[in-house]
Parts: C-alpha cells; sequence; structure tokens
C-alpha cells in the first residue's frame, strides 16, 4: 500500500478521471467491478474523493478493492492524502406496470383526453 505521507500534490479533476479510467481499464476480468466504477468520484475538499453507488452489492465489489484502488490513486496522482468514500443513494423504484387497465391509466395521467378517445372507440381494457 503506497503511503508516502509527506506527499500533497494537488491535481485536477480531469487528471482524476484519466487515472481512474486508467485504473478501470486494468478489471477487464471484473465487469461488474468495472460497471460499478463507472463514474468517476467527486473530488471534494482535502482531497476526498464521494462516490456514489446504487446499492450494498457494489460497496462490497469496491471494498473488495479499495485499498489496492486508493493505493494506486495515491501513487500515480502523488498524493497521500486522497481517501475514498462510498455513498450508496438508492434510488426509488416505481411501480411496475402490467396489465392493459394499469397502463392505460398511466398513460391517462400524461394525457387526460386518452379517455375521450377510449370513449369514441368504444374500447375496453378489462375494467
Amino acid at each position: 500500500m503506497f503511503s508516502n505521507t509527506d506527499q500533497k500534490e494537488d491535481f485536477s479533476p480531469d487528471e482524476l478521471r484519466t487515472k481512474w479510467e486508467d485504473f478501470v481499464k486494468r478489471l477487464d476480468d471484473r465487469p461488474n467491478l468495472q460497471s460499478t466504477l463507472a463514474y468517476v468520484p467527486e473530488l471534494k475538499e482535502g482531497f476526498q474523493l464521494y462516490l456514489e453507488i446504487e446499492n450494498r452489492v457494489q460497496e462490497d465489489l469496491i471494498n473488495n478493492i479499495k485499498t489496492e484502488l486508493v493505493s494506486w490513486l495515491r501513487k500515480e496522482l502523488k498524493n497521500s492524502k486522497i481517501n475514498l468514500t462510498t455513498v450508496v443513494t438508492e434510488k426509488a423504484k416505481g411501480r411496475i406496470i402490467y396489465t392493459d387497465s394499469e397502463k392505460f391509466e398511466e398513460l391517462l395521467k400524461k394525457n387526460p383526453s386518452l379517455a375521450l378517445l377510449k370513449q369514441k372507440l368504444n374500447l375496453d381494457f378489462g375494467q
């Protein structure tokens, strides 16, 4: 693990992006991890990197290589203060629409004039 504590060179978000992508390219044999690391983390004050991920599975994948990744970034960017934090931001899942009547109700919310069309054409969606 790279830990030269006296190195503290500044680096830009573009330099971080380049080095991050270089590391991800090395993971050809681990497509799930490549997908998880597809987004470059946000560079915060004090050389803190914040990476938003979608779930705990991705967090486990990252934790397995976190030491290697951070060490590599510290060496490549010549900065021993780099630290990576993952933040799980679970996205709200919408309701899954299955039946024709449910599909029609969703479309009706977007375009209320469909009710008139349904009535004029005498359509029935199994209601």
